[in-house]
């Protein structure tokens, strides 16, 4: 009888794991064959089932085995890995450190600035007894209920005082630095806002898009984008619709499973040894926390102070925006909330906001928050999309155009170009010394889409677009696929300008022209 299969973190299917069913006195042995598929002869009702593999944290599980139910058993890879939770956190507020290192590891905390400075070290943690810091991953579909860890196999929540840390009194990108016996290394994020506002400036962590391309568990807003496949991947590129599918049809449904904040994010990782202005080689970087380092560094290097929040926190109204006279978004803001743009856009039409939208692809899907850990994901049936569709988000509100000025398309996908002059009399590109035609932007550091500001992927002008909007430069792309960058002021007072594409934060900080451009900006949107 087939009862279950046996996964990894990635829901990646484990042949050779031993499984005991025990009942008891009773015992049955089996074995996860090629596809992790266990078939074993033993009656209906309630086991207790002990699973062990090397290179996987054993466990035991308690379940009832019923006829034509299939059990989903998931086991941890002895990688060092983890997550401090929650991911975002005030000034001052404590973080727990939820770490999974089988063997002894040391763990440390940085601010990433336009350098990366040490914080503390949090100390020495032994695998002593054996286990001591290797988490049990629970069975299931932990990429909607996330892993809870320290919330399985710790009887005492407070074990270790050393893992629980406060958050530092000045905002920023934290990360943690886990490096085990073996010289295995593994970093994690930690966005820290300030608990008042202390600078003029604001900097938003596109967090949200984060987690929609975290596809820890298995499934994220691109692996598994519906529901957690029935059977574990046996080879991702063989099985998986969107790598197989040319129609893309992970996107065929209404409704989609949500995801977890709760779970780690090795998309986010950096390299012990790093530096802000080394290439991003490592695929995926490239759009999202350690490419929105390079524009935290360069705000640093400029001398321009910010306090830096969550996009979850600016949704649960932990983030007085009213404050701020600048608003930064950048990299790639896909995800957000209705209430989150309403606001903004309240902020900027009424309180005469000033919006720095240095990213692509911003603003193009609703999420929607089922509680403060987990979202869903309102992609829509692909489908369905009406004959004037702009965005995912148009179709369930309004075109984001209508604040940021431009949408994504799909011309100039993974390309990577500079950008070309078009209105060289706009205030700016004041002291650049580019003309009409002149290009800008050749430097970057995005290693997926190589070639310029202008890329991996990129938005344009709509008739959702402002009246008045202002067109400074166009990205040089194939096939009229470059970013458009424009400016639009509203009757408040409000003014937003827009890059349009996700590489532009990949320039900032080894692009002359690029940093001129935006130190132009920020200097005109502070009045200074």
């Amino acid at each position: 009888m087939l009862v279950g299969y046996v996964s990894d973190e990635f829901y990646v299917s484990i042949p050779g794991v031993e499984l005991e069913f025990t009942r008891g006195d009773a015992s049955v042995a089996a074995r996860s064959r090629a596809s992790g598929s266990v078939h074993t002869d033993v009656e209906p009702g309630e086991y207790r089932v002990y699973l062990s593999r090397d290179g996987f944290t054993p466990k035991w599980v308690d379940m009832e085995v019923r006829t034509g139910t299939i059990h989903h058993f998931r086991l941890l890879s002895d990688k060092v890995s983890g997550y401090v939770w929650p991911k975002w956190a005030k000034s001052g507020a404590t973080g727990q450190v939820r770490l999974h290192s089988p063997r002894d590891a040391i763990v440390s905390l940085w601010r990433y600035g336009w350098e990366r400075q040490f914080i503390t070290e949090l100390g020495h943690f032994s695998d002593e007894p054996r286990g001591a810091y290797s988490q049990i991953l629970p069975d299931g579909d932990v990429s909607q209920t996330g892993v809870r860890w320290s919330d399985h196999g710790y009887a005492y929540p407070e074990v270790d005082p050393r893992v629980y840390v406060e958050a530092p009194r000045r905002s920023g990108l934290y990360y943690f630095h886990a490096k085990d016996a073996t010289g295995a290394f593994f970093s994690f994020p930690w966005i820290v806002a300030p608990r008042e506002p202390q600078q003029k400036i604001a900097v938003l962590a596109s967090n949200i898009t984060w987690n929609a391309y975290n596809h820890y568990g298995g499934r994220s807003n691109y692996v598994a984008a519906i529901t957690l496949p029935r059977r574990p991947y046996f080879n991702f590129r063989q099985e998986d619709v969107y790598y197989t599918d040319p129609a893309l049809q992970p996107w065929t449904a209404d409704e989609y499973d949500p995801l977890s904040f709760d779970r780690p994010e090795p998309l986010n990782m950096t390299d012990e040894q790093g530096s802000i202005t080394d290439p991003m080689e490592r695929r995926g970087e490239e759009h999202v926390a350690p490419a929105e380092w390079r524009l935290l560094g360069w705000l640093e290097r400029e001398g321009f102070d910010y306090d830096y929040y969550a996009e979850t926190q600016l949704h649960f109204d932990e983030m007085p925006l009213e404050e701020y006279e600048v608003l930064v978004i950048s990299t790639h803001p896909e995800y957000w909330s209705r209430r989150m743009y309403d606001r903004v856009k309240r902020w900027v039409f009424d309180g005469g906001g000033k919006l720095m939208v240095l990213g692509g692809n911003s603003l193009n899907c609703e999420v929607e928050f089922l509680d403060e850990t987990t979202m869903s994901v309102r992609n829509e049936d692909h489908h369905k999309r009406p004959p004037d569709f702009e965005s995912r988000f148009g179709t369930r509100h309004e075109s984001e155009a209508h604040l940021t000025g431009v949408v994504t398309t799909h011309t100039g996908y993974e390309t990577g170009a500079p950008y070309r002059v078009v209105d060289a009399s706009h205030w700016a590109l004041a002291g650049t010394g580019l003309a009409e035609g002149d290009r800008f932007g050749t430097e970057s550091l995005d290693r997926r889409a190589p070639g310029g500001a202008s890329g991996h992927e990129t938005d344009k002008r709509t008739p959702s677009s402002p009246e008045g909007l202002q067109l400074i430069a166009k990205g040089t792309n194939p096939d009229e696929g470059g970013a458009e960058m424009v400016y639009h002021r509203t009757v408040s007072g409000g003014e937003v300008f827009s890059v349009g594409s996700i590489s532009y934060t990949c320039s900032i900080a080894v692009d002359e022209m690029v940093s001129k451009v935006t130190r132009n900006v920020l200097e005109r949107f502070l009045g200074s």
